[in-house]
């Protein structure tokens, strides 16, 4: 069963994230324990156009996969009913497979989607990807962790 979509401020109580690295704007679609989809407005204010590049902007693919990171982290959030303490923090442990299809530009809206491939040890691996106008964007596979940090 398909979840209510997450505003955006449902999504601040669940990521610690904010301005200028929060990357997720609306989650449209969850279903828990299994997928996610969610929405980022790429707007030319993003401070990182600025130098990548002024000629000609473009979303880094570091940030898409972030933002892939953030729709993930989530995902796990969500499914589990609980928001993160000031002390939780969701790492990457790794990415595989990452591949970048069509430069993302302002205007466009990204559609960031993730999907649970296993969860074992503490350690979540994700297939993902992320869509403009429906067409492929960005995708790996992420594997994640959540730790206590003092």
């Amino acid at each position: 069963m398909t979840a209510p979509p997450l505003d955006i401020h449902k999504i601040l109580k669940r990521l610690p994230h904010r301005y200028p690295i929060l990357l997720v704007d609306r989650v449209l679609e969850f279903e828990s324990g299994v997928r996610i989809k969610a929405l980022k407005n790429v707007t030319i204010n993003e401070p990182y156009f600025m130098g990548h590049f002024p000629a000609r902007p473009v979303m880094p693919g570091v940030l898409m996969l972030e933002a892939l990171a953030q729709t993930a982290a989530l995902l796990s959030f969500e499914s589990a009913g609980t928001e993160p303490e000031d002390d939780t923090v969701v790492y990457f442990v790794g990415i595989d497979g990452a591949r970048f299809k069509r430069p993302v530009e302002p205007g466009d809206q990204l559609i960031l989607e993730a999907t649970i491939e296993r969860a074992r040890a503490g350690i979540v691996k994700y297939k993902v990807h992320a869509t403009v106008d429906g067409e492929l964007a960005v995708e790996a596979e992420l594997m994640c962790t959540m730790r206590k940090v003092s």
